[in-house]
């Protein structure tokens, strides 16, 4: 613990400092344009010349599938490692305004969320607050499954890998409804469970929600609080929130777009999932979500820690994942989800992945730890840039990685021996 309270000392000093945007990249359509008043994370170009091609092609790729798909407007961020190398805008807030998407743009994560409380989690678990394999009704007494004995054997980690025996999206038509989740999850107890605990996986949004109750009766305090303390604030992420009126009050947030009679049309912005936002409430912007990324391929151990990560990451249940994009190019060998995350088993690779619609929102970010890559996708609206944003950008990296690890270990045998030299 203080060792961690060091990091975070560290880290408060850190990002009180001005950051300096090095590079931004923008649309050949629109300009993205950075709102004055919050600065952004530094972007930092990559001298490896094959990441440069890289980059380079898949922003001739973005522009083909925004074409395609015609989405009014996206952001989209790259990590390597802890650098940020590439992020930009596409296109407007809301169709028929020249409101353009920028780097504090804010969009609707829908079940992107899930990630953030796995994430948050795993913080607490680190604090020793939970356990992995505490039991739900060591914190909620009260709560039930229609079976005592699945019940009595319900863990945190059955909860975040929708292995609760529930059936497929228990009451999450209720949750469209606006029910609130103390009414939810008493409900619960009236519904046949499909499988027994830990058996089978079954995706869940009310059921996934069980995580935000435990940690209020852990800490005594609301979820969206927690995730503001160890996950926001720490990560310097400035637009982010898990409430309904925040988005609304943000001047600069998305609007959602959904497809009525073969036209995209601009919606209303709901207040539907954030009585499950565990589940599906969080907001951000693609700056935000880069400087999450960034911990995400372990570059914050103040934060969270690279074996908490591997933990996250770690197959625990076999789930087919619905996005076919990312088996078109290379054959998956297995699907598994993890804990808030899928785990997607190639030949040779593993991405870790997490996709979500809400309300005309559209969400993909994926981390590829052999790439030390990572790579988030915000739209307003669904389509072919969301869907297959990022299977193109692995795609392009496949081809390329040889090519980029063996320009980044000259570098270093360069290096080594600069540091030997009388």
């Amino acid at each position: 613990m203080a060792k961690r309270k060091q990091y975070i000392f560290l880290a408060v000093i850190l990002l009180a400092l001005p950051l300096v945007l090095v590079q931004m990249l923008v649309s050949k359509k629109v300009e993205a344009v950075v709102n004055p008043s919050i600065t952004p994370p530094a972007l930092k170009p990559d001298p490896n010349p094959f990441i440069t091609e890289l980059l380079a092609e898949y922003e001739k790729q973005l522009d083909s599938l925004a074409d395609q798909s015609h989405t009014p407007g996206a952001a989209i961020a790259i990590v390597y490692d802890s650098t940020i190398i590439f992020m930009k805008g596409l296109g407007v807030r809301k169709v028929g305004t020249h409101d353009v998407v920028d780097v504090h743009t804010v969009f609707r994560l829908a079940s992107v969320s899930k990630c953030f409380a796995s994430f948050l989690t795993g913080i607490l678990v680190e604090d020793s607050v939970l356990s992995w394999h505490d039991h739900v009704t060591q914190y909620l007494p009260g709560f039930s499954l229609q079976s005592n004995e699945e019940t009595q054997k319900l863990t945190l980690a059955h909860v975040l890998s929708h292995t609760t025996g529930l059936p497929y999206h228990t009451y999450t038509n209720m949750v469209e409804e606006g029910e609130g989740i103390t009414t939810l999850l008493n409900r619960l107890k009236d519904v046949k469970l499909s499988a027994g605990v830990g058996e089978e996986y079954s995706y869940q949004n009310v059921g996934y929600s069980i995580i935000g109750e435990v940690m209020k009766s852990a800490t005594g305090k609301g979820y969206d609080t927690l995730l503001q303390e160890k996950v926001f604030t720490p990560l310097g992420m400035l637009d982010a929130s898990a409430r309904y009126s925040s988005i609304i009050e943000n001047p600069n947030h998305a609007i959602p777009h959904l497809y009525r009679r073969g036209k995209l049309t601009p919606a209303l912005i709901t207040n539907t999932y954030y009585n499950v936002a565990p589940a599906g409430g969080v907001n951000a912007s693609i700056s935000d979500m880069a400087n999450w990324m960034i911990a995400l391929l372990g570059n914050h151990e103040e934060v969270i820690l690279s074996q908490t990560l591997d933990t996250l990451y770690s197959p625990f249940i076999r789930a087919h994942s619905k996005n076919r994009n990312y088996g078109r190019v290379h054959r998956i060998s297995k699907a598994y989800y993890g804990l808030g995350w899928r785990v997607l088993q190639y030949p040779n690779d593993t991405v870790i992945y997490h996709g979500g619609y809400v309300n005309g929102y559209r969400t993909e970010v994926a981390v590829n730890p052999k790439s030390r890559m990572a790579i988030c996708i915000l739209a307003n609206a669904p389509g072919e840039l969301a869907d297959n944003g990022i299977p193109v950008f692995y795609n392009l990296l496949y081809n390329k990685r040889d090519s980029i690890l063996a320009w980044e270990d000259r570098q270093r045998k360069k290096h080594n021996q600069k540091l030997i030299l009388p």
